[in-house]
């Protein structure tokens, strides 16, 4: 097994290997410059270290790994157009640096260059992962359109909210996962238990990504603090508000999230504030402890030594204390 620094050094390592810039460069400088502008790489060094939990080297699952993150950015792309989000990752974000235009189009074929790392494996594994990987992209878009779709609504419940979120997130985690298990040709059972297991955690994740957008600090977080806030997003965070809230404050928090603003600085402090006072800020990161630990509650399961089983515990302890 490697470090969590030894597995994003390979990705990069892989990545910057990769068939320089090809025309037309309008297409293609925007997939390089998306892809270096760094980031934490967690989807591929899951699907790294899934691989090597199954005792296959990590090289076999470079290819796979590559498909997992090029994906990632392509959605990432995407989800800045529909969002208008000025930054991603502290930088200018793609259709602010080129246009929409450009934006969608090579995101458009970051989603067919993810496809093609696959053909580097031997048919059975081929199948395998393409299988798993058009079903995870299509669960992508659909959450994504979840996402669009409760902007403008009024009634949008828990349990709704944490599909979507486990279609537009927590599945790609998941398959990143389970890609490491099938390169390395495990059981089916152990593939299956470490789906579940990214499932999970992928759902934290997002949930400590909602929590962050609202609270994390501007110079670590790499995005706009209050992103959702100025958006309208009915995040955990405003759905349990409004379910704990008093009278006045869920009139207050409904009135903040029926308008769009020029100027946000007080409408993201308002809604924080509300966010705290009403018990969401607390419901939330217990929220975030509870998938955690359901997710470290597959490992008993999983055949594997407890060594292996310890380094995936502590990764997912990471992953929940992050404050980026």
């Amino acid at each position: 097994m490697h470090s969590i620094q030894q597995y994003q050094d390979f990705v990069l390592d892989f990545l910057n290997a990769q068939p320089k810039l090809r025309e037309p460069k309008n297409l293609y400088e925007p997939i390089q410059y998306i892809l270096g502008l760094g980031g934490k790489k967690i989807r591929p060094v899951l699907t790294l270290m899934s691989a090597e939990i199954f005792d296959a080297d990590y090289s076999k699952a470079l290819p796979a790994a590559l498909a997992v993150e090029v994906f990632h950015n392509f959605s990432l792309v995407h989800d800045d157009i529909m969002d208008d989000a000025p930054l991603r990752r502290g930088n200018v974000t793609v259709h602010e640096k080129w246009n929409i235009n450009t934006g969608i189009l090579s995101g458009d074929a970051m989603l067919i260059l993810a496809y093609q790392y696959f053909e580097q494996y031997e048919p059975a594994i081929f199948r395998e992962l393409a299988k798993l990987f058009s079903k995870t992209a299509l669960e992508v878009c659909e959450g994504q359109q979840w996402d669009v779709d409760f902007e403008t609504r009024s009634d949008v419940t828990i349990p709704e909210y944490l599909k979507m979120i486990e279609y537009k997130t927590a599945v790609l985690v998941a398959a990143a996962m389970k890609m490491g298990a099938i390169v390395a040709e495990t059981s089916v059972e152990n593939g299956e238990l470490i789906y579940d297991f990214g499932l999970n955690l992928g759902l934290a994740f997002q949930l400590q990504d909602d929590y962050l957008d609202a609270f994390g600090n501007p110079a670590t977080f790499g995005k706009q603090i209050g992103g959702d806030i100025i958006e309208n997003k009915k995040t955990y965070l405003y759905l349990k508000a409004i379910e704990f809230a008093s009278a006045e404050e869920k009139a207050k928090l409904l009135q903040l999230f029926s308008v769009s603003l020029e100027e946000n600085k007080t409408k993201i402090e308002e809604v924080k504030s509300i966010f705290n006072t009403s018990g969401a800020s607390n419901a939330t990161q217990q929220a975030i402890q509870d998938y955690t630990l359901k997710a470290f509650a597959t490992l008993d399961k999983m055949n594997i030594s407890a060594d292996k089983k310890a380094i995936l515990k502590s990764f997912g302890e990471n992953l929940m204390n992050r404050n980026v």
